[in-house]
């Protein structure tokens, strides 16, 4: 099993933003040094808490900094931006990264974006659709273009000038594209499916219940099923959300208090997700919204102690779920900077190495 990250950072209202940010950007530097595989950054344009506004420009942030992790989107919420200044700032990220990126692409979430962008009461999946088909097109293609579209019409002709390299959108380093992965955040994601179809991998996020995380891999083995490719599990990764503290008391005081940043991240997604997406958070479909605690949540989504009980746990949770390539570590914010960089050191030089010692490399039947 390997070790990524992933962070969609959800800090406190009153945290200085050049805080959060440079803390958020050593996380990464960090996962870099402790031999993380990946590491991916979510966006936002409308949102304190979320205050990442755009991935790119945040990874960017790191190339020069950054050895051999390889950066994510995670993801580009493709109906609020302009497929070709995605196609193109993509292409040249990709070449600054010298191929280190994996495309992360998704419908968006947060509805105060879809608001300010004039699309929250639009079809957003099939401008997402629209959206990476005609990026995909673009890469893809040569000038003159002529890509039209419902939502968008992608056109260079009048204006192409070959002789001195005018009218040209940049391809990526990676062909014919950098790797696309997508975040499943709905039990029995259809999306999953579709995205398996397609070649591009699947992300489980770290606030599906472990019954809707595992429902997703019979869904990526019905896409793979149906273009003839194998399924297997080392494309999969599953976000979890962990902390790792040299004993038990220290990880459950951590984790516990109400101050806790654990606490706090699932109690923001509780609020904006009893809007319409409980579902999410429960243990069966027809479990009442009642039933539904914040103690509940942090009680079956977290996983916390010293490095024995964590890698127990997760073998546990695998064992559950099944069998999966790459645990991405969800990153919180860094209330106590000194216990959020140990955890992080503890997970990469203690727990993993326990975790796949006792994993034994049977082949799962897909």
């Amino acid at each position: 099993m390997k070790l990524g990250f992933f962070t969609m950072p959800i800090h406190p209202l009153n945290k200085d933003w050049r805080t959060s940010l440079r803390e958020d950007r050593e996380a990464f530097l960090l996962a870099d040094k402790l031999g993380f595989t990946e590491g991916y950054v979510g966006e936002h344009s409308t949102d304190r808490a979320e205050n990442i506004t755009s991935c790119m420009v945040f990874i960017a942030s790191l190339i020069h900094n950054t050895k051999t992790i390889k950066l994510g989107t995670g993801t580009i919420n493709m109906p609020n931006q302009h497929p070709a200044a995605v196609a193109a700032n993509i292409a040249m990220l990709d070449h600054m990264l010298d191929g280190r990126f994996i495309f992360g692409i998704s419908p968006g979430g947060l509805l105060s974006d879809a608001e300010a962008f004039g699309v929250l009461d639009a079809d957003r999946g099939a401008m997402f659709l629209e959206a990476i088909n005609t990026v995909l097109a673009i890469w893809k293609g040569e000038p003159p273009y002529n890509i039209e579209g419902k939502y968008w019409n992608i056109k260079i002709e009048k204006q192409f000038l070959p002789e001195i390299g005018q009218g040209f959108l940049p391809k990526p380093l990676q062909r014919p594209h950098p790797p696309i992965v997508v975040t499943a955040v709905a039990p029995f994601s259809k999306g999953v499916t579709e995205a398996a179809a397609r070649g591009w991998e699947p992300i489980s996020a770290n606030f599906l219940m472990p019954e809707w995380v595992k429902s997703h891999w019979p869904r990526y083995v019905e896409g793979c099923e149906r273009v003839g490719r194998p399924a297997d599990p080392a494309n999969w990764r599953v976000a979890k959300s962990i902390f790792v503290a040299d004993d038990d008391k220290t990880a459950e005081a951590y984790v516990s208090d109400p101050g806790s940043p654990y606490r706090y991240y699932y109690s923001q997604l509780y609020t904006k997700l009893k809007r319409g997406r409980l579902e999410l958070f429960k243990t069966r479909r027809d479990q009442p919204d009642s039933e539904v605690t914040l103690d509940g949540i942090c009680k079956d989504l977290i996983i916390y102690g010293s490095p024995e009980k964590v890698a127990d746990e997760i073998l546990r949770f695998r064992e559950r779920v099944g069998d999966f390539g790459t645990l991405l570590y969800a990153g919180k914010d860094w209330r106590d900077v000194t216990l959020a960089k140990r955890s992080m050191t503890l997970l990469a030089e203690k727990v993993m190495p326990k975790v796949n010692a006792a994993i034994k490399p049977v082949a799962r039947a897909s």
